[in-house]
């Protein structure tokens, strides 16, 4: 594996294996990698949890992590995400993480540089690493993927989260169902949709959204008047989910929109957990990268090096 920007040309076997090793860090605590390595994180977009897990990723695998704002960067002076890409790759970063509003830059990215390169949400393409850390939580809790039912629930066509995780999880084996409003459906994706009170009787896990207000042509209402009671968790529906389901939600939480704010720290709620399991997902996604599937490379690490100076 040299890039992680999408879950589309992924087998079973690899996602299994990140998935595994994931879990496994979470038990036993991982090595720092050797030498001295550097990560640029590229954020051109607002982010809280993916951003700080990231960097605390980063600093318990050994890596230091390079300073970036793109408010207070050459960006603002008129340079290409490439350019500031290509810049970082040449003073020393051993890999780039890139979060932007862009669909499909990670891939163009990863066609040009050298270093691997992550993707941390492109538009509304993928966010693989979001996927991995969701389906780590799910792992812990069953043990398996095949057969189950998973239900994704809410701005389908707008989240990138919602994509990732339909093909990963159809690529392991899961029954993936899409509920929400008619008019952000996502006719690209080959799964079947139900209401919302369908969806919470079949579910093992229930996935809800956020409304992406900021990828919507025409801004939307944050309260949503009416959503959470036509679209989202209440307490009534949770009540009549499986007993052993559990609820996943990639944040941030519009409590009272998509879910009823009782829900959130609930005893089927796995909200934090997932957020817990985003340092030791992207630790496995970065250690598998940087020593090109559990082997580091230290020839090939010391002639960049070499030639950075």
């Amino acid at each position: 594996m040299e890039h992680f920007v999408t879950m589309k040309e992924k087998s079973a076997a690899e996602i299994l294996q990140l998935v595994k090793r994931a879990n496994e860090i979470s038990q036993k605590g991982v090595n720092p990698l050797k030498g001295q390595i550097f990560a640029a994180n590229l954020f051109f977009e607002p982010s809280t949890r993916t951003k700080t897990s990231f960097v605390v990723a980063e600093r318990k695998l050994g890596i230091e992590p390079l300073e970036f704002m793109a408010d207070h960067s050459s960006v603002t002076k008129g340079e290409s995400i490439y350019d500031t890409a290509k810049t970082f790759e040449a003073i020393g970063a051993n890999l780039i993480v890139v979060r932007h509003q862009e669909e499909n830059i990670a891939n163009q990215l990863a066609e040009s540089l050298s270093i691997p390169v992550i993707n941390a949400g492109d538009g509304t393409g993928e966010h693989p690493t979001q996927c991995l850390l969701d389906l780590v939580t799910i792992y812990q809790e069953y043990q398996k993927f095949k057969g189950l039912k998973v239900v994704i629930a809410g701005d389908i066509k707008h989240s990138r989260v919602a994509r990732s995780n339909a093909i990963a999880l159809s690529t392991l084996g899961c029954e993936v169902y899409l509920t929400g409003k008619e008019e952000w459906h996502d006719d690209s994706l080959a799964f079947s949709y139900v209401s919302m009170d369908e969806a919470i009787e079949i579910a093992d896990v229930m996935m809800l959204l956020r409304i992406q207000h900021e990828r919507h042509q025409q801004r939307t209402s944050m309260q949503q008047e009416g959503y959470l009671e036509k679209y989202g968790l209440t307490v009534e529906r949770e009540a009549k989910m499986k007993k052993h389901a559990i609820i996943l939600h990639p944040a941030p939480v519009n409590r009272g929109v998509e879910i009823d704010t009782n829900l959130v720290e609930c005893e089927r709620s796995r909200i934090f957990k997932q957020m817990k399991n985003g340092v030791v997902a992207r630790m496995a996604v970065m250690e598998t990268l940087l020593t090109k599937g559990g082997n580091f490379n230290e020839e090939d690490f010391n002639k960049r090096q070499a030639f950075i100076g």
